[in-house]
């Protein structure tokens, strides 16, 4: 990365408020840029639900390229998966349901890829990070009130851990900011191989 394009925002293509703060909070300088593909359906690829998360991530990277080919894009994309089976946003209230409804007493893992890629260059740096979330079994009254308050729109897992979904977790295991979406200390690392240190 030159060093001009390294004063230069960082692209967050990504529409997560949650990701923003994160970047925020770690005093990143960056600038959103709405992916403009359609975030494609887990359930229709052969990949494990890590190849699926870092592929994703590249495609949204990619997605936004053609208008910011002088900026370091990055781009993260969210799963959580149980048994090899993954969990993404749901789409109804009734997808949220089976999907909670899944994982539940379980042990599981959220795994997020994350991409950096650098369009003048062709660069790109791609991996992921994966954190064993355990969830108790909620109560018919908790369930159905969790599920009225709508928390769960946009969230893989249909839950989120920074919001009110925090009481029906038991225990984590590795990044809490990778269950939010996306891993910082990874992140960091990857960062530092672009030259930028934070």
């Amino acid at each position: 990365m030159t060093q001009e394009s390294n004063k230069k925002p960082i692209i967050l293509a990504s529409q997560s408020p949650r990701r923003a703060d994160l970047l925020r909070k770690a005093g990143i300088d960056f600038e959103i840029a709405r992916p403009k593909h359609q975030e494609p359906d887990p359930h229709g690829w052969r990949l494990s639900p890590e190849e699926y998360a870092e592929a994703a991530s590249y495609f949204k990277a990619r997605s936004v390229a053609d208008d910011h080919p002088d900026r370091l894009i990055l781009a993260a994309d969210t799963v959580v998966a149980l048994k090899g089976k993954m969990f993404g946003k749901p789409d109804d209230e009734n997808d949220a349901r089976r999907i909670l409804s899944s994982l539940m007493g379980t042990t599981h893992q959220v795994i997020t890829g994350v991409t950096l890629y650098e369009p003048a260059s062709g660069r790109r740096l791609i991996s992921h990070d994966c954190t064993r979330v355990t969830m108790r079994k909620m109560s018919d009254h908790e369930f159905n009130t969790y599920l009225a308050s709508r928390e769960w729109e946009g969230k893989a897992g249909a839950y989120g851990i920074q919001d009110n979904a925090d009481k029906f977790i038991d225990h984590t295991d590795g990044s809490f900011s990778n269950i939010v979406g996306l891993p910082m200390e990874m992140l960091k690392t990857m960062l530092v191989k672009f030259g930028i240190d934070i």
